[in-house]
């Protein structure tokens, strides 16, 4: 308990610092973390026999994903636009190198290094381009979109600890239960309510969706990354964060709910 209480401490602090700390300090890490993300996912997938996806091309076609779209937010321009079409020609070279390796499942194995790529990059730089909805960089809505994250894993957690009784989804994550869902739902609301105060990016009537689509999504990403895992028979996807697991386990609730945030602010703030 220790351990797992220093370490959320100081991954709290790095998160923070990650979207304070200006526009390059906020590209570059959540790049970083997300070529992480999708390397702890190559390493799972390769505990299962003779799955090998295409880790090198996998992270090279990923950071350029990120790379590409992170310019085009950072500035729109015709000549970031054209950098798509590249994009466009990388995947051949996913199935041009498994022409030469001498593998029985040649498809499967491009199936999960595209699956890598969609399940973890695509994510993050979303959630990369939130912090530019408003055409500059503004670290108001990434950091309102983390804080209700965490309050709804937190609100989550409690009160299905002390209410829990009806089980969510007991075939791919036994804990979880409707009173702890629910809680995270009220709880993320009642921090969206608190922000509206500081943040007028949004107003109250926008911003308690954005907790509802965060709780939602978010338990949903729990459980996507559950299922994931009791599929290939691992407990966490990793070890980098003594007492929490790995990367995807802390991040598994962004994955799905930063695209349809995005979605949602997009339109709202563009109709």
């Amino acid at each position: 308990m220790k351990t797992r209480a220093i370490t959320g401490f100081f991954f709290i602090i790095v998160m923070l610092a990650s979207v304070l700390l200006g526009h390059y300090v906020f590209g570059l890490f959540y790049l970083a973390l997300s070529l992480f993300c999708l390397w702890e996912f190559y390493g799972l997938v390769k505990q299962s026999a003779g799955i090998k996806p295409n880790l090198s091309t996998g992270m090279l076609y990923g950071a350029a994903i990120y790379i590409v779209f992170a310019l085009i937010t950072y500035q729109d321009v015709p000549a970031y636009h054209r950098l798509i079409f590249i994009l466009m020609l990388m995947p051949a070279a996913i199935f041009f190198r498994e022409l030469f390796d001498k593998s029985k499942h040649p498809f499967t194995n491009v199936a999960y290094t595209f699956t890598g790529i969609i399940y973890t990059i695509v994510p993050f730089t979303f959630f990369h381009a939130l912090a530019y909805l408003g055409g500059s960089f503004n670290f108001h809505i990434p950091l309102a979109f983390l804080l209700i994250l965490w309050a709804n894993d937190t609100g989550a957690y409690l009160v299905g600890v002390k209410f829990g009784k009806n089980k969510l989804f007991e075939r791919h994550s036994p804990k979880k239960t409707w009173e702890g869902f629910i809680g995270g739902v009220l709880i993320s609301a009642i921090v969206a309510f608190v922000i509206s105060i500081y943040f007028k990016d949004l107003t109250l009537e926008q911003w308690i969706p954005v907790a509802i689509m965060i709780s939602c999504f978010g338990t949903l990403g729990d459980l996507v990354e559950s299922m994931f895992k009791r599929s290939i028979n691992v407990k966490d996807s990793g070890g980098i964060l003594p007492g929490h697991g790995g990367l995807l386990d802390r991040f598994d609730g962004l994955l799905l709910s930063a695209p349809i945030v995005y979605a949602y602010l997009y339109l709202i703030t563009n109709s």
